[in-house]
């Protein structure tokens, strides 16, 4: 069995409150209340999760408390992975990083993105196109950008930030590079596509002031070999070693999420049971797509006791 944690463009208002009366999940909202000063529950409402912080936090902090719970009821995954910032509650979950320095490190990182770019940015994903066409057109559209300006080292304006099938990918950049690449993807026919809810840039290199932040941060936290075998999105690997974690946690925000690969290794691990930790079930249907042998559940559609039950029947 693997656990699977959601990044953003999985929120929605209501995510916090939609969590079970555990008392771990309790226990996680209050341990995150104190450590952020204010209630957790205030980053719960619509108005809030226009925010880019406030929609990282309240993701983590529902991986990591619907971890403890299902925890506590004496069910532990085999292995563990994070789709962007859900890196940070699957490394947790493994045992490689404590609570409050991860959310200390997700919420630098949410507040060092929204600074950098408070408006014009933002990702989309398009559907029914491969990578390597994809790739053509971004790289079509970044070298009009650069013959139109007037500067010869104009940086590209549209990247692929997250391979989450064979033909299911987030692309990320400024708006108008983003709705330039998605008119010709629409001209390719078969392809659709549409914006995602997340205004930043994630996933490229854009994002590197981020990544050294979190760099400089990690450096002084403790990492511990990860007691579950924690698989790191960036490059499709397990990760064993505290270097290895620290260094996928920080250079993740600024490379791919290569998530298909990451759930093909699952698979060849002998992962058949996939769970996804809130909010949403992105994640999970792209496993039933994927995977037709698997089964595919979300904590959020199937409850704390299914997955129980599910568990105690492996």
């Amino acid at each position: 069995m693997i656990f699977l944690f959601p990044g953003q463009g999985s929120q929605y208002p209501g995510m916090l409150r939609d969590l079970p009366a555990h008392p771990q999940i309790l226990a996680t909202f209050e341990e995150a209340s104190h450590a952020l000063g204010f209630d957790c529950m205030e980053m719960d409402s619509a108005d809030s999760l226009m925010s880019t912080v406030s929609v990282q936090t309240a993701i983590f902090v529902c991986g990591v408390a619907s971890t403890r719970a299902l925890a506590a009821e004496g069910v532990k995954p085999d292995l563990v992975a994070g789709h962007s910032v859900g890196a940070f509650a699957a490394a947790v979950a493994s045992g490689a990083i404590g609570f409050s320095d991860a959310l200390s490190l997700v919420r630098l990182r949410a507040e060092s993105m929204a600074a950098a770019f408070p408006g014009g940015y933002g990702m989309a994903v398009v559907f029914g196109l491969r990578q390597r066409r994809l790739q053509q057109l971004i790289d079509q559209v970044n070298a009009a950008a650069q013959s139109n300006s007037a500067s010869s080292s104009a940086s590209p304006i549209a990247f692929i930030a997250n391979i989450n099938s064979s033909d299911q990918i987030v692309i990320t950049g400024s708006l108008h590079g983003i709705e330039q690449v998605l008119s010709l993807a629409c001209e390719e026919g078969g392809v659709h596509s549409r914006k995602l809810n997340v205004a930043v840039p994630s996933h490229c290199p854009l994002l590197q002031p981020v990544s050294e932040l979190l760099a400089a941060a990690l450096s002084s936290m403790a990492i511990h070999s990860p007691a579950i075998p924690y698989i790191g999105a960036r490059h499709a690997r397990v990760l064993r070693s505290p270097a290895a974690v620290r260094q996928d946690l920080a250079e993740g925000v600024v490379n791919p999420v290569r998530w298909h690969e990451t759930m093909m290794l699952s698979y060849e691990l002998g992962a058949r049971l996939f769970v996804e930790m809130p909010p949403g079930q992105v994640l999970s249907d792209l496993i039933t797509t994927t995977f037709p042998a698997a089964r595919a559940i979300s904590f959020n559609h199937s409850g704390i006791n299914s997955i129980i039950h599910l568990d105690q029947k492996r």
